[in-house]
């Protein structure tokens, strides 16, 4: 059966299925092209902005900035843009910053979840129309007769709309997993990372307290003396 003869065939119910696979198909598109960038650049984003962080914190935000179309970039230029915070509040940046680019991941979705729910039951209702239809006109004097031939022939094209409906909420119900199963590894490495990153924010922040005490106190231990005159 080619597409013109499931269009012409289908029922009312196909143009919404036809409306409904474009939209799962944007959605789709859309998601595999953000998500094979997020991908193939992250590993390589991650090693720089900490190996930068490691060797000269100073650095760090001009090597985060040089990612900021990334998400993980954005993630360790929230914080690493503060000037001195406490750890607290760099801590705070972090999840702020993951949450934010988390949500942006879930783009689409939604769609595709209304593709899931909305295909097969437009699918059903247009096997009903069609059998409504067929059924219509049938009486129980035609049942054994050659006119039911006609029925047969149009309760075997309502089931089309029920298969269309079928096909495309399968299809997007697969890609949405495969996005979700994406989304649950970004979790695990924006965690991973971020605990990286505050583990190196920590070790600063700790060695410029020791430094400011030891000044302070060689300060207080060696006072300048006035000149007497």
């Amino acid at each position: 059966m080619t597409f013109a003869e499931i269009i012409e065939k289908g029922g009312v119910a196909i143009w919404p299925l036809l409306f409904l696979s474009i939209l799962s198909g944007y959605a789709i598109i859309d998601r595999i092209w953000f998500w094979s960038r997020v991908l193939l650049q992250e590993r390589q984003a991650i090693n720089s902005i900490l190996e930068a962080a490691y060797r000269n914190w100073d650095v760090a935000p001009e090597v985060a900035a040089e990612y900021r179309n990334h998400p993980i970039g954005r993630f360790f230029y929230a914080p690493l843009q503060l000037a001195n915070p406490e750890p607290e509040v760099f801590h705070l940046a972090l999840e702020s910053a993951a949450d934010d680019e988390l949500s942006s991941m879930r783009r689409g979705d939604k769609i595709l979840e209304a593709v899931i729910a909305l295909a097969p039951l437009l699918g059903l209702l247009g096997t009903v129309l069609g059998l409504i239809n067929s059924l219509g006109s049938l009486s129980i004097s035609d049942l054994g007769t050659s006119s039911t031939a006609g029925v047969t022939l149009g309760i075997g094209e309502s089931l089309i709309s029920t298969a269309v409906g079928l096909v495309v909420a399968i299809i997007s119900l697969a890609f949405y997993r495969l996005f979700q199963a994406f989304i649950f590894g970004q979790v695990r490495v924006f965690r991973k990372a971020g605990s990286d990153l505050e583990v190196l924010y920590r070790q600063r922040w700790i060695d410029l307290e020791t430094s400011t005490i030891t000044s302070e106190t060689n300060t207080n231990l060696n006072p300048t003396e006035p000149v007497e005159t």
